[in-house]
Formats: C-alpha cells, sequence, structure tokens
C-alpha cells in the first residue's frame, strides 16, 4: 500500500503527515529530513524551496503569488544562507539587483530549513520529492478561491474541513496532541495539505526553468 507524505517545518525540525490509498493517515516530527524521508512513500511534497537560483526571483514563486498573494515569499537564492543577517543580505541584493529586491523576514528566517532541502534533493531525487505551497493546494481544493486567512479561525475551519474531505479526518484530534512539541498549528494543517497534493497533485506553476544544480523550480498543487 503507497504512502504519501507531506512535510512542512517548524520551529525545532521537521513534521510529516501521511496518508495511504486506504485513507489511513498519521503524522511524525523529527529535528532533520532523514528519518522522515526513510519512510516508504510513493511521493512526498515540502513546503520550503527546491531549485535555487543564484539571484533575482523563482518564476514559479511569482506566478504562484498572482494567484493566492503575499503567502507566497519571494526571493529563495542559492547564497542566501551565506550572510551573517538579514541586514547584509538585503544591502547585497539591492545593491546588485535593485531596490526592494531584498528577503522578508519570513523568507529570512526559513533560510535553514531551505539549506536543509538543498542539501538532501538531486534532480533524481526530484521525480519522488517536489515542492508544494498549502495555500496553492487549498486554493486549488476550494474550487480556485481565496480562502480567509490561515491565521484567523474562519480560515483555519476552512483548511481543517478540505483536509477532512481529502481523507484526514483525525487531524483535528492531532491539532490537540501537538501541545509541548513546538509543531504550530499551521504547521500540521499545511504538512497534511502537501500530503494530500503528493497523492492527488497533476498541476504545477513553473517547471520551465532549471537551477545551476540541474534541479527544477517548479511548486505543485
Amino acid at each position: 500500500m503507497s504512502n504519501y507524505l507531506g512535510l512542512d517545518g517548524f520551529r525545532f525540525g521537521w513534521v510529516a503527515a501521511w496518508i495511504d490509498e486506504r485513507g489511513e493517515h498519521g503524522f511524525d516530527y523529527s529535528p532533520g529530513l532523514t528519518r522522515l524521508l526513510a519512510m516508504p512513500h510513493a511521493r512526498a511534497m515540502i513546503d520550503m524551496p527546491i531549485g535555487l537560483k543564484p539571484s533575482g526571483y523563482r518564476a514559479c514563486d511569482l506566478r504562484a503569488r498572482e494567484l493566492v498573494g503575499p503567502a507566497v515569499f519571494l526571493g529563495a537564492r542559492r547564497d542566501l544562507w551565506t550572510f551573517p543577517d538579514m541586514a547584509t543580505a538585503n544591502r547585497h541584493y539591492w545593491e546588485h539587483e535593485g531596490k526592494g529586491r531584498g528577503v522578508s523576514a519570513q523568507l529570512w528566517n526559513i533560510r535553514d530549513k531551505i539549506r536543509d532541502v538543498d542539501a538532501i534533493i538531486t534532480p533524481a531525487r526530484q521525480a519522488a520529492i517536489g515542492e508544494a505551497h498549502p495555500e496553492l493546494i487549498f486554493w486549488n481544493l476550494a474550487g480556485r478561491v481565496r480562502l480567509a486567512r490561515k491565521t484567523s479561525a474562519e480560515g483555519r475551519e476552512q483548511r481543517i474541513a478540505l483536509l477532512a474531505q481529502r481523507g484526514f479526518t483525525r487531524l483535528p484530534k492531532w491539532l490537540t496532541q501537538r501541545h509541548g512539541t513546538g509543531i504550530g498549528r499551521d504547521d500540521l494543517i499545511d504538512a497534511c495539505a502537501c500530503a494530500v497534493a503528493a497523492r492527488d497533485s497533476t498541476q504545477r506553476v513553473g517547471g520551465e526553468e532549471v537551477d545551476p544544480r540541474g534541479l527544477r523550480m517548479e511548486i505543485n498543487y
């Protein structure tokens, strides 16, 4: 029986949700990716950039932002984690690419997670491990309309309901079990969305650009 994995980063590591073809589902978490990706799976989707340009914005991020708005962070670049702080990084990008072409605090704060993914992904592994974005997934599941903000009670309930329709009926219980783990509500919800995409996704934005390591820059949903 094939398992499908969805992964998202959280404060202390990574959370993975899985679902199989019979609808059995569960979640796990770990400081690193290795053990989670060692779980048998037919396909995995991870909410983290795969494929990084030396400079500039990825076309897939720009297209995704057109569809779902600023939840899509811009500016993931291959040298992001070489800077000592965000101010230094932004001075560099502004000087070389133009004012306003820097990085946000949200993107800066996940730079180590981006590096973790980049360290384990290869063009061959990309056949089974893809990049996804939860907000694109929810937009698609909802009939291609934007939901209420994910941080609002309404938005959270909308997302939980969409995931229940796709088999994640135990998610409300899991959200009460995560206390003490450091896993945020949105982290677990987003991991489930990525698992749904791993099982069901046939669509993507991007895919035309390839980074210097041969990785396709695309976002599945």
